[in-house]
């Protein structure tokens, strides 16, 4: 390349050189595309410079110290939680724990294990009933994939052919967390592990203040705890680092003086060198001792160092570390809902759902029917458009009017605000639903809690109850049901629902 060449005298300018280039150097050159930016000539991917050494782990002594201080600590002080007995139950743990405080896991992770105790019985299991139990869990896509992952298992031998099925199922942020830490802790497998725990130990330890959201920070983590991972107890060695960030290292008023790895912590060495600074400043002497934690690069030359436009807060002490890019404002959303509601055979008020699509927000789960309203639209355009949603729904006139406004409930997803516009529309008489049309069922109140919904119609469910008009006895005059002649082309009933002294046509 270009260093031998300019050895040689042919190349160009390197070190300040004055070399001679060949014709025929010369043509080859000009005749040559530039190679894009971060690669090579030949279209390679240029490898990344490797970051400062302050950044890295690279004394095996320390590396080794590191690993010892830790798991001591995590025999002595790990606490007690129901996965760690049950070697299958590390690997639904991780999958349940993601973006989930383990307060709310427990009982979740309980009632998994009781109804399915072994891969097959997860396997067999039908999608609706994976739903119905992960119900207000969130992100409901993981339960989805972790009986994905229990049917692949099944055909998969060994322990490489069981991680990679795990791995090929699980895709997007976090990438292999869950899979990778059901490795090492189910097989043994010496493989470091990642979560929000993991990030903020090792930003913390080694002065990672680039944003810790970005690709080639999340490298550099997966990299780090590649190399830390105790090669004897991989599992064990990766609980005890998310135990750490969940219990001492939490990202608001950590416990350093409780912290087993303090001493392998530079953010702390740097607060150390700050309040000896102000100590020294205090009593007048003018010289600071260097900083220990400089990566020797200039500012804003390190890709692991905070930006130049966000340096260190002196205020915030080791809660420096980890940063992350600001959030995204959260996608505004209005949807109109309708709680339709009868009376039972027994009296009892039941109400009407559908299920959503089997791909997407919420997939497979149940709502009552709804319409994504478009922006700005005004209340009585929106109660129109529902009219006309229900309307083309089930075949028949559905009146504006007979829509009887309940009022709204906001549920926050994690990147949408959501605000539902809540409708009643009671029922009178036997309505039956067309086996032929999208899935869809009249529920109690007792089956719809047992029913794989949302927590957001859940609390759809209890504002309907809790306003005056309800239940269906003190609410104004109900649509009277009338059999339906023949079937409805889109229809998910059975019957035209029209209002009371109505005639159909």
């Amino acid at each position: 390349g270009d260093a031998s060449r300019a050895a040689a005298g042919t190349g160009g300018r390197r070190g300040g050189a004055s070399l001679t280039f060949s014709l025929g150097d010369w043509l080859r050159r000009a005749g040559r595309p530039r190679p894009l930016p971060g690669r090579l000539e030949d279209g390679r991917a240029r490898a990344p410079a490797p970051p400062p050494a302050p950044h890295l782990f690279s004394d095996p002594a320390e590396i080794e110290a590191l690993r010892g201080n830790l798991l001591a600590w995590y025999d002595r002080c790990k606490r007690d939680l129901p996965w760690r007995t049950l070697v299958r139950g590390v690997w639904v743990s991780e999958i349940m724990l993601q973006q989930t405080q383990v307060a709310t896991v427990i009982d979740y992770y309980n009632r998994w294990m009781q109804k399915w105790p072994t891969l097959q019985a997860l396997a067999q299991a039908s999608l609706e009933e994976v739903n119905e139990l992960w119900a207000g869990l969130g992100y409901y896509s993981r339960g989805k994939r972790l009986q994905e992952a229990a049917r692949k298992v099944r055909w998969c031998w060994g322990v490489g052919g069981v991680s990679k099925a795990l791995c090929s199922l699980w895709v997007g942020a976090g990438s292999h967390l869950p899979c990778l830490a059901g490795a090492a802790s189910c097989w043994h497998k010496a493989t470091g592990v990642v979560d929000g725990n993991v990030i903020r130990v090792l930003c913390r330890l080694r002065c990672i203040g680039a944003d810790s959201s970005s690709p080639p920070v999340i490298d550099r983590l997966w990299d780090m705890a590649n190399t830390l991972v105790d090669r004897s107890r991989p599992g064990d060695f990766n609980q005890a680092l998310m135990e750490l960030g969940a219990t001492v290292c939490v990202p608001k008023a950590p416990l350093c003086g409780e912290c087993p790895v303090k001493q392998h912590c530079r953010a702390r060495r740097r607060v150390e060198k700050e309040l000896a600074f102000a100590s020294q400043k205090l009593f007048g002497k003018p010289d600071p001792v260097p900083d220990v934690e400089d990566c020797g690069k200039c500012v804003g030359g390190c890709p692991l160092c905070p930006p130049a436009t966000e340096p260190w807060d002196s205020s915030l002490g080791v809660t420096n570390f980890p940063r992350k890019a600001a959030k995204k404002q959260p996608r505004v959303v209005k949807t109109a809902t309708c709680v339709l509601e009868r009376r039972g055979c027994h009296g009892a008020p039941e109400y009407l759902i559908v299920q959503r699509p089997n791909s997407g927000l919420l997939a497979g789960l149940w709502e009552f029917p709804s319409l994504l309203l478009a922006q700005g639209l005004q209340e009585e355009k929106q109660q129109e458009a529902l009219a006309d949603h229900l309307q083309a729904w089930m075949g028949w006139p559905v009146a504006a009017g007979d829509l009887q406004l309940i009022g709204e409930v906001v549920h926050i997803f994690s990147h949408i605000h959501q605000t539902y516009v809540v409708y009643s529309l009671p029922l009178d008489g036997d309505v039956t639903l067309d086996p032929a049309s999208s899935p869809s069922r009249w529920v109690t109140e007792e089956e719809f809690h047992a029913s794989a919904v949302s927590t957001a119609m859940k609390k759809v469910l209890g504002d309907t109850w809790a306003f005056p008009s309800f239940p269906l006895g003190s609410s104004p005059q109900p649509l009277r049901a009338v059999p339906v002649p023949g079937p409805s082309c889109c229809s998910a009933l059975g019957s035209l629902v029209l209002p009371s002294g109505a005639e159909s046509t």
